[in-house]
């Protein structure tokens, strides 16, 4: 078996952390030991590119409990937990290819690595296994009858590959279910930054000033649990909707050029490039704290930040200072890395069960259906969504009503009003 991993010594603590993840993952679980009985994946090989994390462990067990042959690789080269991959390798017999830190050039190779067992799907977070495939590794496509995608900035890339008529396959967005982006997005992103930047700085968040660039569910998550510690939030959009929904919520809503002048503390969500650039560096505070929380490190113009740097230094782990030409200092965090994921640990257990439990009944449905479908992106089949919500709520004990005869009749009908 081929892997490439930092250490094997490191499996046993792995292993324990996977478990420990595992007990919060009770939908994930319900899905493997149906996987266990049916075998529904069998025969089937899946390329998967994602965050190589205690929860992602328990996923890869699941596919490969349901018959798949699957090879795994880091899909944010700062995100890797260097343990759990090493279980992954001597634990679960998964062909892992991730080593937090690697550089660009092996983060490709790894991606190319999990490519050559010839998959039949992929299973992506970003959108580079794919772009891979599209550009580099063609002579693959030809095997691939489908792929599932869980990021905002991946469905992005994705569907504009579908604009332009060279998307080769059809994708799932397990990003836009409800089960992922109601609950991963904006729980599981709040809380994970929230964890990284204070690992990362030790910083108080209460009475500070923190700037959320981008409303969308992974912005409101933060800004919430931001506010919640007491923090003063404030919210920079380019969407009306979002800005006026940022203010009926209770934040501040300006252009950054604006909140650059007073933020302590700066975290962008966007999926876009660029979002905070060098003209809002040259009006921030001294020693302000600059992070990113999007799938990938362009939120920051970082090459702009260090041409208008005299100096740099590594002052704590996961903070590189920056010394303005004019004195002024601003402190990176994760190397604008997503910092959930590059300072702490990503998204609780808990909320990551359903994202994954997404991944794993998207990809049961492509081995089904995915020969009958075009070479578009798909949304999460609704009875999918449905199914893990009552899966969710079956785990936490908690019953709902069900609509009488008399109540479906009447929402389907016209005829009866007042």
């Amino acid at each position: 078996m081929k892997y490439d991993v930092k250490d094997l010594k490191l499996a046993k603590q792995g292993r324990l952390r996977i478990e420990w993840a595992e007990k919060n993952m009770p939908v994930l679980r319900m899905i493997r030991e149906r996987f266990r009985k049916e075998r529904p994946l069998r025969g089937f090989k899946i390329s998967a590119c994602l965050h190589v994390t205690t929860e992602t462990a328990n996923l890869m067990d699941t596919l490969k409990t349901g018959g798949a042959e699957v090879a795994l690789c880091a899909s944010n080269p700062l995100s890797t937990q260097d343990d759990v991959a090493s279980s992954l390798v001597q634990d679960f017999k998964i062909p892992t290819f991730s080593i937090k830190g690697e550089n660009n050039k092996v983060y490709y190779q790894h991606i190319n690595s999990a490519l050559d067992i010839k998959p039949d799907m992929t299973m992506d977070d970003g959108a580079d296994l794919v772009s891979t495939l599209h550009s580099k590794r063609k002579d693959l496509i030809k095997n691939v009858i489908g792929g599932t995608e869980e990021t905002t900035t991946g469905v992005l890339r994705l569907r504009s590959m579908q604009r332009d008529g060279v998307l080769k396959y059809p994708i799932i967005a397990v990003n836009d279910s409800k089960t992922k982006y109601f609950f991963d997005n904006r729980y599981g992103t709040g809380q994970s930054t929230i964890d990284g930047i204070i690992r990362a700085t030790n910083f108080l968040l209460a009475g500070s000033k923190v700037v959320v660039a981008g409303y969308g569910w992974c912005g409101r998550g933060f800004a919430l649990k931001a506010k919640g510690m007491g923090a003063d939030v404030i919210v920079t959009e380019v969407d009306y909707l979002k800005a006026i929904e940022a203010t009926m919520d209770g934040f501040r809503v300006m252009p950054m050029s604006e909140a650059a002048k007073i933020g302590d503390i700066f975290c962008t969500l966007t999926g876009d490039i660029n979002v905070i650039r060098a003209e809002h560096f040259r009006i921030m505070k001294d020693n302000a704290v600059v992070c990113n929380s999007g799938h990938f490190n362009v939120e920051i113009d970082i090459p702009g930040l260090k041409k208008m740097s005299k100096g740099k230094r590594k002052v704590r782990e996961f903070v590189d200072e920056y010394t303005l030409k004019n004195g002024k200092k601003i402190n990176l965090l994760a190397e604008g890395r997503l910092i959930n994921l590059s300072a702490a640990e990503g998204h609780p257990a808990v909320v990551m069960d359903m994202s994954f439990a997404n991944q794993a009944l998207s990809v049961e449905y492509l081995v089904k259906s995915g020969k009958t479908l075009q070479r578009k992106v798909y949304v999460v089949p609704e009875k999918i969504d449905s199914e893990i919500a009552r899966l969710k709520l079956q785990s936490m004990g908690i019953k709902i009503d069900k609509l009488t005869p008399e109540q479906k009749k009447y929402l389907a009908s016209w005829e009866l009003g007042t």
